[in-house]
């Protein structure tokens, strides 16, 4: 069944002359467009009051941090040095080749920017973002698998996968169970939670997104085929993968129970506009 549909899909969506438009271009695209109108979606429930220029602010701010800092990581962490030989190809994004780690690092400082231009606190527009981010995901693993590109090891599994660039034997369709794990299961909780009539403390969304995402691509690390360019790490059983995502267990531990400790209401809380408010006129209780 899988390897039915992937020999069905041609990477390149269409073509417009010598324009070749791919499923991969058309995913992030996707994935934008969708996760900013879940952004905006949520943000009117929690009546944080985000207009059409905020929106605009914070896609931008995504876009940016998404690309450069999701390249930069690849370039960084996995490039292994090509890239200082070929700093041309540092450009050639439609050649595939993003990290989700350095991406969230170019997200984060997106965010701080978009937080200072829209007036809305960081972590709440982080715990938006958090809670729409998986949808994108989803759409950039699926193709993943469409270009045939971060493949798992062999397996015999009746759902194995043989890749074009993965030699002869089926292997784990990762890109597949990553799009399931870090796109469906991880947006599945996030937005139930994000739908509380009283939404949990302000860093709290974020703080869950970055457990479950380090803990599914640690899982999903030991059934992926490793970087040919890197291998296995430190004695032959760690991935590049498992060593980026365990700074995001520990960072998402600490910022769920910070969160819980100040317990601030999300930025749009009328309680939390009423406190701003006595405090900025000096007013208290």
């Amino acid at each position: 069944m899988l390897q039915q549909i992937y020999d069905s899909i041609d990477p390149v969506a269409f073509s417009i002359g010598p324009l070749e438009v791919r499923w991969y271009g058309l995913a992030y695209l996707a994935g934008f467009i969708l996760c900013t109108l879940m952004v905006y979606r949520i943000g009117r429930r929690w009546k944080i009051g985000i207009n059409s220029d905020d929106m605009l602010v914070i896609l931008l701010a995504v876009m940016i941090g998404t690309i450069v800092g999701g390249r930069l990581g690849f370039v960084i962490f996995y490039g292994a040095g090509y890239y200082l030989e070929h700093p041309a190809e540092i450009f050639a994004i439609s050649n595939g080749g993003m990290s989700f780690h350095g991406g969230l690092v170019g997200i984060v400082v997106g965010g701080i920017v978009a937080s200072k231009i829209t007036k809305i606190k960081f972590f709440t527009m982080a715990d938006l973002v958090a809670i729409a981010a998986p949808i994108g995901l989803f759409f950039g693993r699926c193709a993943n698998f469409i270009n045939g590109e971060l493949w798992g090891a062999v397996t015999d599994l009746p759902w194995g996968v043989v890749f074009e660039t993965g030699g002869p034997l089926p292997r784990h369709p990762t890109q597949l169970y990553e799009a399931l794990l870090e796109g469906v299961v991880i947006f599945v909780v996030l937005y139930v939670l994000s739908r509380r009539e009283k939404p949990l403390p302000r860093g709290s969304y974020l703080g869950i997104f970055l457990v479950m995402y380090g803990c599914f691509r640690i899982l999903i690390e030991f059934v992926r085929q490793p970087d040919v360019q890197l291998g296995y790490l430190f004695g032959g059983w760690l991935t590049m993968g498992m060593v980026l995502s365990v700074p995001l267990i520990i960072a998402g531990i600490v910022i769920i129970v910070i969160a819980r400790k100040k317990n601030l209401p999300q930025a749009g809380d009328p309680r939390a506009l009423a406190s701003e408010t006595k405090l900025a006129t000096g007013k208290q209780d």
